[in-house]
């Protein structure tokens, strides 16, 4: 077994026997795309009642509707688990997928206080690395690094602006950090994020970028918050740091956006405020031996994640699929990989562990973009599938 096959267990929450989770697998005797349940650590395959995780998740209750779900006995989760990294995987057997699919995928950026400092600083170095360590003093001494107690829109952060507008120093990222209009775009497309166990994708242009540990939440067409996951926004510092109009190229790539390793739905034992407190570690594990650990608490986010949504799905905002949101981190490396004051970027091979209590474990090996497994089954590709399985009505 491999350190990246390793690093996948244990992939389920601490209290997983009393978790509501659903997740998405990859059938090859079908073949295609099932959604599955997991009750005692087995997979149940329930595409008969939901063929998509969209349908599942536009139900009044989903987590009623998950666990009345009749279905098909596939084994342990453990098994396709352990058949799901993409050096050692079995065709022949199932493994995981990303635990979404028509969904929307969007992204709140600049949340926390310490991210927006970061983005500052990205903005400012043009995107240059060896510039960033003498402009990330020169940012704190004007800005200051308690921003975190400065609610978004409010009249202290009306005033703030006014003084940092005088001394030349204010942003396009303090506007969305500070502001009262969030930062809300689009991460990915429906059907193309990778989940645990898969390569995830770096842009070989880009030589400054880091992980990005998130809690993404799972939004029905509604704007109602029904469940969360994890999720990893990888980007790239220097390809945003030299414009916030290539903001596109530096999130949307081939297998740059990894979201698993399941979904955890709303009940009794889990809701809203579980994420307000919920605390996402990180771990990046080089091949040369780098190991850096980080962390990022949803206690400290700028605004509150139900407010993130509401701007994201209102009525000038419509997703009839549903959507996700990654709410942010606070997490921004900087600890230096190799030479003083370089900081920190990704090396091919780094292993990448998201995790939180109760959601679990997201696990992900990094590539070249252009190494990474291609995106090729999309929206019309489910369709068709589903459709020769019977199972759209």
């Amino acid at each position: 077994m491999t350190g990246f096959s390793q690093a996948l267990h244990p992939a389920l929450p601490q209290d997983a026997a009393g978790a509501t989770l659903a997740g998405r697998i990859w059938r090859p005797d079908l073949p295609g795309p099932s959604v599955i349940a997991i009750r005692d650590s087995q997979a149940i395959d329930i595409t008969r009642a939901f063929p998509t995780m969209r349908d599942l998740c536009e139900m009044p209750d989903p987590a009623a509707a998950l666990n009345a779900a009749v279905g098909q006995a596939l084994g342990p989760i453990d098994a396709i688990l352990a058949n799901t990294p993409t050096d050692t995987c079995d065709t022949g057997k199932p493994w995981l997928l990303a635990p979404i699919d028509l969904q929307a995928i969007k992204a709140a950026g600049v949340t926390f206080a310490i991210s927006m400092l970061e983005r500052v600083i990205e903005e400012r170095a043009r995107g240059d690395l060896n510039a960033a360590a003498a402009i990330r003093a020169e940012v704190t001494m004007l800005v200051g690094d308690d921003l975190a107690r400065l609610k978004p829109g409010s009249p202290e952060a009306a005033r703030l602006k006014e003084v940092l507008i005088q001394q030349g120093a204010w942003s396009q990222y303090l506007e969305v950090g500070i502001g009262p209009d969030a930062e809300i775009f689009t991460k990915s497309q429906p059907m193309a994020a990778i989940g645990t166990g898969a390569d995830a994708g770096i842009h070989p242009a880009s030589s400054w970028n880091n992980p990005e540990p998130e809690v993404v939440l799972v939004v029905a067409s509604t704007g109602q918050i029904i469940g969360a996951t994890l999720g990893n926004d990888v980007n790239l510092r220097d390809l945003e740091g030299r414009s916030a109009l290539l903001l596109g190229k530096a999130k949307d790539n081939n297998a740059s956006c990894a979201i698993g390793p399941f979904i955890r739905f709303f009940d009794a034992a889990f809701s809203l405020d579980d994420i307000r407190s919920t605390t996402v570690s990180l771990k990046v594990e080089g091949e040369d031996g780098f190991v850096l650990d980080g962390h990022s608490s949803i206690a400290k986010i700028s605004r509150d994640p139900a407010d993130l949504v509401a701007q994201m799905v209102n009525v000038h905002h419509r997703f009839p699929d549903g959507a996700v949101l990654f709410l942010g981190t606070m997490f921004a490396p900087v600890q230096d990989r190799g030479a003083p004051g370089q900081g920190f970027t990704h090396k091919t091979g780094d292993i990448v562990t998201i995790a939180a209590p109760k959601l679990g474990r997201l696990v992900n090996r990094m590539r070249p973009t252009d190494q990474c497994e291609p995106w090729t089954f999309g929206t019309a590709a489910l369709m068709r599938n589903l459709a020769k399985r019977g199972l759209l009505g």
